[in-house]
Parts: structure tokens; sequence; C-alpha cells
């Protein structure tokens, strides 16, 4: 299987020249869908922090780029929506985000925020012993309580060997209700915030619909709840804005 991909036919998302080279790096299997872009392509096209693959290689190979508390080695590594990526030697922490045009786009953060990181409940599952299992939708698994729900989010640590912090620990909790901060990572309206007004709930298997409402301008629009990616309660947590 061919480790290339021509740019043309590559991800919107991603938000590179298309007619600059004629081939971009391909995404390895991993935990977000087919849009989520390589690290390298990350390095090279967004931060210019390597000119070709070969220092791509090198930086990884050093162990100097961390990506969700974790050092990378795969350049292939596909990265998405609110993925934290830390370089240490230079102090530089990223968080993943979309901008209103469905792009995925990198904003600086403090060193701080860059211990945690927002996740969706895809759904849960019963364990042996009864025990209650949230899956994520970055394909971890955390055991938690029955207070979580699918679709919520949940903010994680993500850990820190030298200190000995823990990882995936739950630190905070944004159910997904009418009247909470939501982001839209999907469809026509990706990249856009706003507050829930409605969850409109289909006995089919269409999906269920959900109405928001923008917090500066008080325009409406729907999307489906496949769509939706909780960020906050009464306000958007200052440091997950996103750039508009």
């Amino acid at each position: 299987m061919s480790r290339h991909l021509k740019r043309l036919p590559s991800p919107d998302s991603w938000h590179i020249p298309k007619k600059a080279k004629k081939f971009v790096m391909k995404t390895a299997p991993g935990p977000h869908n087919a849009d989520a872009m390589p690290i390298g392509v990350w390095l090279r096209e967004h931060e210019a922090f390597a000119r070709n693959a070969k220092e791509i290689r090198q930086i990884l190979h050093q162990r100097d780029v961390i990506v969700n508390g974790r050092p990378c080695r795969d350049p292939r590594l596909g990265i998405g929506v609110f993925d934290i990526i830390s370089i240490p030697k230079i102090g530089k922490h990223y968080r993943v985000q979309l901008d209103k045009q469905g792009r995925l786009i990198s904003v600086e953060i403090s060193e701080e925020s860059a211990k945690t990181r927002l996740c969706k409940v895809r759904d849960k599952t019963i364990v042996r012993g009864g025990r209650v299992q949230l899956n994520l939708n970055n394909g971890a698994n955390i055991i938690a309580d029955n207070t979580y729900r699918p679709k919520d989010s949940i903010v994680v640590t993500l850990g820190d060997p030298a200190t000995g912090e823990d990882r995936f620990r739950i630190v905070d909790h944004f159910p997904f209700e009418t009247g909470n901060i939501a982001m839209v990572i999907g469809g026509k309206h990706s990249g856009r915030v706003g507050r829930i007004v409605e969850i409109i709930k289909t006995p089919s298997s269409v999906p269920n619909r959900v109405t928001l409402e923008e917090e500066s301008t008080g325009a409406r629009f729907d999307t489906i709840d496949e769509y939706i990616f909780m960020v906050g309660r009464s306000a958007i947590a200052p440091e997950l804005e996103a750039v508009q």
C-alpha cells in the first residue's frame, strides 16, 4: 500500500497548498477519521519546523514531539480536533482545533493547559465486575462511574511520568444537554460554536438533530448529533475557544 497520496485529493481540512508539489504524506490508521492530518504534514506545512521528510524523521527520532502526553515516533500519525501537541525543547504547546471554514488549525496554549485534553464519550460498556467503561473518540477507554453518558465530553489529564501524575484522570465533565456549549466538528457548520437550544430526537435510523445558537450573533443553525462536541457548560472555557 502506498505511503503517500496526491495533494489534489487530500482533505481540504488540512489546508495545504495543492499544487506546490505532487505528493503528500498519507495518514496511518489510528483513532481519528480519514481526514486526520499526519503529524509530519503539521510539522512541515503548518508550523515550518522541518523542511523535508528527512528533518521530520530526525525530529521525531529524538522524541522532541509529544502528542497527547506521549512521544511520537511515526510521522504518519494522524492528529485531529482537540489533540495536544507539545515540543518541550522550545517551550511550545498547541491544541488542534477547527476554524469556521472547517480547517484544522493549531492554537498555541500554556504549559498548564497542555496537561489536559478534551475527549468525547462515544459510548460506554459494562466490563468484568460490573464496572462501567467509557469508550472515547480518540480510541482510549476509561473505567468510571455511571454519571457520564454518550455524547458527553470529559476533560482528562495526560499524565507526566516525571511527576507521577495519573494519565486519563477525569477532572471535568460537559454533559450533552440543552443550555450547554458545543462545537460542530462536521458538516457545513464545522468550527462553529453555540449554545444548544433544542435536541430533536427522531425514533428512526435518521440521526437526531440539534439546534444551536451563536452567543455573539444570536444566529441559529442546526446539525446532527454526531457532529456535536461539547466544550462547556454556561460558557466555553477560555482555553478552548475556537478561532472564529
